[in-house]
């Protein structure tokens, strides 16, 4: 399957976008009742790729007094227990609904873009030049715990998983995600009749689920083609520096207004519609993440050059304040104080009032 194909035929679906749809090898897009899309087999819209495995969750250890029974893997993997197990079950899960598309809502809406920010990201971080080793690591990192944190999982799952190189890892046992979903995968397709009144789908099905995991998992892990944006008409520019990072750190270190001038001529831009509203909001995460994350003060730039214009300056800096919690978790582990900088609250709305005054 090629998940570039996948994540466009996803952006076409979540913003409305009118293209005509494609099928992915084996899956398409079923556009739900309330507004949710869903991942489906071709010609079976009674079964979604994110549900497949609802049936196979593992009991719950925390509420049995001794947990009498083991993991469906643990003769592959010894060091595995009931509690390893169930959190790997949610990352399946997590990584799976990647490809879902929810009703979006005041409720939910920055949780949703901050977990699809950082899939995106993390399937471009690794490519990225003008960042050193470390910063990468940094981020990905970063990105990582948003991706997590956002779906939203619990905090065992929230901080069960770590980078070994490139490798996604089960921190506490050492299990590399990567065999073990595959282990997975093909442990109920060798004991399909075993499972048969849990499993919905046939064992060729649930080997299609497992490649399309594994694509998901290897775009996450950087090993995979960077995921890109489509194009758009009238965001050439942006687009160019959100899909090419580099491209972005070496404009904004030759003059910065080049890349101010993008974000000004983007908002400038003809009428709002929700991808292009979406591919600015990347845009100025892009300039959250690869910059102020590394240098705060970076900010007064920002603030200097669009401070001729008010109403843009506000809206800039809210979203970059407020459209997510990146920049929250930036200033706490740097013991950033934003009372220092007066000149970026004088542009806040009541929602970056409440979050960080």
């Amino acid at each position: 399957m090629k998940l570039q194909l996948l994540f466009h035929e996803y952006l076409n679906i979540k913003f409305n976008r009118g293209l005509p749809s494609v099928q992915t090898c084996g899956f398409e897009y079923g556009v739900l009742e309330d507004e949710r899309a869903a991942l489906f087999f071709v010609d079976r819209n009674d079964q979604a790729f994110v549900e497949w495995a609802y049936d196979l969750q593992p009991g719950d250890p925390q509420y049995a007094a001794s947990p009498d029974w083991k993991p469906v893997l643990a003769d592959t993997f010894k060091q595995l227990d009931v509690y390893d197990e169930q959190i790997l079950y949610y990352l399946l899960f997590t990584i799976n609904s990647t490809t879902s598309i929810v009703r979006s809502s005041p409720y939910n809406a920055m949780n949703d873009l901050m977990k699809n920010y950082c899939f995106f990201q993390l399937s471009q971080l690794n490519g990225v030049s003008r960042l050193s080793d470390e910063q990468k690591l940094q981020l990905r990192d970063f990105f990582l715990f948003f991706y997590l944190y956002a779906h939203p999982v619990n905090e065992e799952t929230l901080y069960a998983f770590s980078f070994h190189g490139q490798d996604l890892v089960h921190t506490k046992t050492g299990i590399h995600i990567e065999p073990y979903f595959s282990a997975y995968h093909d442990y109920y397709i060798e004991h399909f009749d075993k499972h048969r009144d849990q499993l919905t789908i046939a064992p060729h099905e649930i080997a299609a689920c497992k490649n399309l995991t594994i694509e998901l998992l290897r775009s996450i892990e950087g090993k995979s083609t960077k995921l890109v944006l489509p194009p758009e008409e009238g965001f050439e520019a942006a687009l160019r520096l959100i899909n090419d990072v580099d491209e972005m750190l070496h404009m904004y270190s030759e003059n910065k207004s080049t890349v101010f001038d993008i974000m000004r001529d983007t908002l400038a831009g003809t009428r709002s519609i929700p991808y292009r509203d979406h591919c600015f909001s990347i845009l100025l995460q892009n300039y959250v993440n690869y910059v102020l994350y590394f240098e705060f003060d970076e900010i007064h730039h920002l603030v200097d050059y669009f401070r001729g214009t008010p109403a843009w300056c506000k809206t800039i800096l809210n979203k970059i304040f407020a459209d997510t919690i990146f920049l929250q978790k930036i200033m706490r582990q740097n013991r950033i104080d934003i009372a220092d900088y007066g000149s970026v609250i004088e542009f806040f709305d009541e929602e970056a009032r409440r979050i960080y005054l």
